[in-house]
């Protein structure tokens, strides 16, 4: 027997309710819905994906939500998608050592205009760089101090005007329409102006596809 529709109905909203990504996605009007009922569907194991899609399609737009939503969309359709592909990216562990080898070929990399960005997290340092440079950056650290060496990647950055600083939501936008068409996200940063996702090299199509529909 089919579940009830408004107990579908509850339930699509609460899990879309924890799903900040793909609720500003539907907000916003450019979410496959097919795609979202789709996970919903299968993360609360309901089978009725019609009432699902029906569910998403009545999902509240208030009117706070509306007018952050509109901010959003001033924003990204000044924006502007640039690539690069044959990016690597070399997971260090964490220390001031660590950051002392590195200076040289930073300081090399960026003298030469060459991609290299230095990311800090918690249980390690994270450095952004194209393949070719790679053998460089490991020459410069101990064996012992590279924890993982990821290559075939892509960026994809989203260039947006300065008000992107004052404008919440974009992050939460773009991963959502990402996450939504099945797309893994390597790394995600939003720094300044643009926000810049890693992704692993054959998403590049459907990556571009599904941004350039957003910023529309």
């Amino acid at each position: 027997m089919p579940e009830p529709e408004i107990s579908v109905a509850r339930r699509v909203r609460d899990y879309l309710d924890g799903q900040p990504a793909l609720a500003d996605a539907i907000r916003l009007g450019i979410a496959n819905y097919s795609a979202v009922a789709r996970r919903v569907a299968d993360d609360l194991g309901i089978r009725t994906s019609e009432a699902v899609i029906a569910a998403c399609r009545r999902y509240p737009k208030g009117r706070g939500e509306l007018a952050r939503a509109a901010g959003v969309r001033r924003v990204v359709r000044k924006s502007r998608i640039e690539t690069r592909t044959k990016v690597a990216t070399i997971t260090a562990s964490l220390g001031g050592e660590v950051l002392q080898r590195l200076g040289d070929v930073v300081e090399e990399l960026l003298d030469e205009n060459s991609l290299c960005r230095l990311i800090q997290v918690s249980r390690g340092t994270v450095i952004i760089v194209d393949e070719d440079s790679v053998p460089r950056v490991v020459k410069a650290l101990r064996e012992d101090q590279v924890i993982r060496i990821r290559k075939d990647l892509i960026e994809v950055a989203v260039a947006s005007p300065e008000s992107i600083e004052e404008t919440p939501g974009l992050l939460t936008l773009l991963t959502g329409v990402l996450s939504a068409q099945g797309i893994n996200i390597v790394e995600a940063l939003s720094c300044y102006t643009d926000t810049i996702f890693l992704l692993d090299r054959e998403d590049l199509n459907a990556a571009l596809a599904v941004l350039s529909k957003a910023l529309e």
